[in-house]
């Protein structure tokens, strides 16, 4: 998991004391630098990506599309499929090769993302590695003729971005580095990499209203207001950095902005020569209503055999040698090339370039088409003045694919939109999971328009609608679709409204998109969320069911402490570090004091009695393997000697419990003797004490104690012991040496190191009879990665973490319940 929560120990509190009005405009202004240079930086890798695709795309498709006129004639169409094999397999093994390199850098990004932005640490996600293989990989998957799209990678990018560019320095450029002392938490890297995230949407769809509310809905788990604008004002420099360079770059008219984004759904409007026509009308709300329903059902199709696919694939294909993915996507791509050739010759109808057909509605010259419409038909086989409706979808860029169904009328026969969807369907179905950066964005999009248009054409066709406009069912089904599959509301009704730049549409595709939701959500999960299940992430949920509220912490929390106290030897510390692979340990000293309350059954002071005595065996068992097991120091427990003097008085009997506490209450920590372990003729009750529980220290802040030598003697007194400030303690992140890479044999093993300055004295901590929805939603609200269970008079009983809150986790847990009632 990630930290997401401050740590507020002494080191921080001296930042605190030190930091005035000035020096916090001064992080509030560097914060908006690095924000804006996050989204142009996204915004120029998008570019990236949109170059060369249309490069390497444009260059195939000339090369082969001469070459099957020529063997039109001639009878060498075999010719003409092996240049196409020989283009899309080449471009195919180098992202397969990429990702062999990386291999986090495969799929879409988004379930990753979206772990890490929930608190969960995928490895590698954020490296600069990463973003190199997945912005290459992509440009080579789509221009290999997968079904593919480069907006979900795009999504990955320019998180990797807002995780990389605040920290100056990478760990595949060890050598760049530069002193930037700002930012060095996972919290701080959670906004950006939100920020990052949204640029990727914004640069992908031309959207930045559109990717903040992606950030919002999809992705992260943790908001605030402030965080809101930083984001907007992300996506706007992501949108604008790359519209104004590829307006640029393809028309010579710098700063004219005339592309926002990669994907463009073109201008939404009737011929003017037909007075009937409407966008939409009242009466296509039923249709829309329809259609989500089978967009609904269709996605959840979609992702219930992705999942099986999926599954297939890590049963039979991972385990393998890293070579039999390359060769899995060399067959998908084999496969996908020989369909598509095969379809475009064999299965495509010949059209005329002008129709016109009853009522008016679908008279459409080529003349009055965009030019982008008009130069990606393809006239195939085909006689003058006719042209190849499955070649014109099938040998064009996905993005002029798109533009045919929403932008020509009447044009595509029903037969050819049924194959195409069919065929491109169960292709993309496939596709999405091989070792290749692919998105799923654009392929949905494109499978729902062609459904859009089938609608539209059987409406016109066999009821006699007139009225109606294709290109609005083929956004209507793209939206169904696309919906049905990714399961998304919110953001995805506002990337469609932008990305046609037509307001009036916003009524329909938000119903549609609902329906489709709420008719998948029926059968299955989203996509992103089944591929985050199968990979075994405990991704939390916004909130637990009603049910749960039956459970307490005492029924989910982890009894079983591994913990240390505030003044411990370096040996002990070393043990523990070495025997567990725990981040976090409570902060305690033995409460022998309120013994005696325990056994007189006092429930306000005992109410951890039963927690006590079922772990302390198990706990005794744990030390004892500790021990065992230890390398290169001895296991010592450490005692609170002073407790003994403790032990020894008698209470007044009449003394008010209270005032004992609050009189407890500001006592500084009592200094320790670490030299007396616990001996073999202990009892378990004088083992395992109460444990008045002090503050949490994480693991890193141990080994950096270690690392740096913070300790004293035992002829010194804890005041000698060297002081870290926080940008010490924070040199290192975000990767902390291991404890077992330490060479530790210049440190004394009996020397003693005071861990009270730099534990974290006030987390937040539960009590527990406290119900599992109250505790799930401070531990997800507050980012949080350990909630420790502390009961009325100060004892820590227990731990809560993320595997703890797990769907999975609690549903046992559940079980449990109902059977011991």
């Amino acid at each position: 998991s990630l930290d997401y929560d401050r740590c507020i120990n002494d080191p921080y509190l001296e930042i605190l004391e030190s930091m005035d009005n000035k020096k916090a405009q001064r992080y509030e202004a560097v914060k908006w630098v690095l924000v804006f240079a996050i989204g142009v930086c996204t915004g120029l890798v998008g570019l990236f990506v949109d170059f060369f695709v249309r490069l390497f795309t444009q260059l195939k498709f000339q090369v082969v599309q001469s070459s099957v006129e020529e063997c039109t004639e001639k009878g060498c169409l075999a010719l003409s499929l092996l240049e196409l094999l020989g283009f899309n397999l080449t471009f195919v093994f180098l992202a397969s090769l990429l990702v062999l390199i990386q291999p986090v850098a495969a799929g879409s990004g988004i379930p990753e993302i979206k772990c890490y932005l929930n608190g969960v640490k995928v490895p590698g996600v954020v490296r600069l590695r990463t973003v190199v293989c997945k912005a290459t990989g992509v440009l080579f998957s789509v221009a290999g003729g997968l079904f593919v799209g480069k907006e979900g990678p795009m999504i990955h990018s320019g998180a990797v971005v807002g995780a990389g560019l605040p920290q100056f320095q990478s760990i595949s450029l060890r050598k760049i580095q530069f002193n930037f002392p700002y930012f060095r938490s996972d919290r701080d890297k959670r906004d950006f990499v939100s920020a990052g995230a949204a640029a990727g949407v914004a640069a992908a769809f031309g959207a930045p209203i559109g990717g903040t509310l992606f950030s919002l809905e999809e992705g992260s788990s943790f908001w605030n207001q402030g965080l809101t604008w930083k984001v907007l004002f992300c996506s706007m420099a992501a949108t604008f950095t790359l519209n104004f360079f590829r307006s640029g770059i393809q028309f010579g008219s710098w700063g004219s902005f005339q592309l926002p984004g990669l994907l463009n759904f073109g201008e939404f409007k009737c011929s003017e020569s037909d007075k009937k026509c409407h966008l939409w009308t009242a009466v296509d709300l039923g249709f829309f209503i329809l259609m989500g329903i089978v967009g609904g059902l269709l996605g959840a199709t979609f992702n219930c055999l992705n999942r099986r696919l999926a599954k297939y694939r890590m049963r039979n294909v991972h385990p393998k040698p890293k070579l039999v993915r390359v060769l899995e996507s060399l067959l998908v791509s084999l496969t996908t090339t020989v369909v598509v050739f095969v379809a475009s010759m064999v299965l495509g109808e010949c059209r005329q370039m002008s129709s016109s057909r009853h009522g008016g509605n679908d008279t459409l010259s080529l003349e009055d088409l965009s030019e982008d419409v008009n130069s990606s038909i393809k006239t195939f086989f085909c006689p003058n003045e006719t042209y190849n409706d499955m070649a014109t979808l099938f040998f064009n860029p996905q993005e002029s694919a798109i533009l045919q169904l929403f932008h020509q009328d009447g044009t595509f026969s029903p037969v050819t939109l049924s194959l195409f969807f069919l065929l491109y369907f169960l292709l993309s179905c496939w596709t999405y999971g091989i070792s290749v950066p692919s998105g799923l964005f654009v392929p949905s999009l494109l499978c729902g328009a062609a459904f859009g248009r089938l609608v539209a054409n059987l409406l016109k066709s066999y009821i006699g609608l007139d009225h109606i406009y294709s290109g609005t069912f083929a956004l209507i089904g793209a939206a169904a679709f696309l919906g049905g599959v990714v399961r998304m509301t919110i953001s995805l009704t506002v990337i469609l409204i932008e990305s046609t730049n037509e307001i009036t549409y916003g009524l329909p595709i938000m119903i549609t998109l609902m329906v489709a939701k709420w008719t998948g959500d029926f059968f299955n999960k989203g996509i992103y969320d089944i591929h985050v299940n199968l990979r075994g992430v405990p991704l939390l949920e916004w909130e637990t069911g009603v049910e749960m509220d039956k459970l307490r912490a005492s029924d989910i929390m982890e009894p079983n402490l591994t913990y240390v106290y505030p003044h411990t030897r370096i040996q002990s510390l070393v043990s523990i570090l070495r025997t567990t692979v725990h981040h976090a340990f409570p902060v305690v000293t033995e409460n022998r004091g309120n013994e005696r309350e325990f056994m007189k059954g006092n429930q306000l002071i005992s109410n951890n009695i039963k927690f006590k005595k079922s772990s302390i065996l198990t706990r005794a068992g744990e030390q004892r393997k500790r021990s065992q097991s230890m390398k290169s120091y001895p296991s010592s427990e450490l005692r609170n000697m002073c407790d003994e003097h403790i032990a020894t008085e008698e209470p007044p009997e009449k003394e008010d419990l209270l005032q004992q506490m609050l009189e407890r209450r500001y006592t500084p920590y009592p200094n320790l003797y670490p030299d007396q372990s616990p001996s073999e003729e202990w009892t378990m009750e004088e083992r395992f004490r109460p444990l008045t529980f002090h503050g949490l220290i994480l693991r890193s802040q141990l080994v950096t104690l270690l690392d740096r030598g913070v300790c004293y003697s035992e002829s010194q007194s804890s005041a000698s012991q060297p002081r870290l400030s926080h940008a010490e303690m924070s040199e290192d992140y975000p990767r902390y040496p291991d404890i077992h890479d330490l060479d530790l044999t210049l440190l004394n093993p009996r020397m003693i190191v005071d861990v009270t300055p730099y534990m974290n004295p006030s987390p937040f901590t539960v009590s527990p009879n406290t119900h599992v929805s109250q505790v799930f939603n401070l531990f997800r609200t507050m980012g949080l990665r350990h909630l420790p269970v502390v009961n009325a008079v100060g004892e820590v009983v227990g731990i809560i973490t993320r595997h703890n809150l797990t769907h999975e986790f609690l549903q046992a847990r559940l079980r449990q319940h109902y059977q011991t009632i």
